[in-house]
């Protein structure tokens, strides 16, 4: 299983401007009810996700600087990057079901 690990400003962006595996960051508010059934999703989901790819999460109240970088406009938003760090995180609002979740997911792993 691959952990979700929290993470502040910092932490968020040493990872995503270091090269290497696939990673992406669930990006919440704490008073958000949506925010806390997406991240169930997330934890089921991370059951059926290779190791290899990187699992964060992050308080959007905690992030200025990567909120207005890419242009974050609603949570829950699911951040992913990668593991070639030469294009654009993509970003997704839209976490309706864990096989969803997966699809954004494996986008970067495969």
């Amino acid at each position: 299983m691959t952990e979700i690990v929290e993470m502040n400003q910092a932490e968020l962006q040493n990872k995503l401007e270091s090269k290497g595996r696939p990673f992406a960051a669930f990006l919440y508010t704490p008073l958000c009810g949506t925010c806390k059934a997406a991240r169930r999703m997330l934890e089921v989901a991370a059951h059926l996700l290779p190791e290899e790819l990187d699992l964060g999460s992050a308080n959007v109240n905690m992030l200025p600087d990567i909120v207005n970088r890419f242009r974050v406009s609603s949570v829950p938003a699911l951040l992913v990057v990668p593991a070639e760090r030469g294009s654009e995180p993509e970003i997704y609002y839209s976490m309706g079901s864990v096989e969803r979740v997966l699809e954004y997911i494996r986008r970067v792993t495969s």
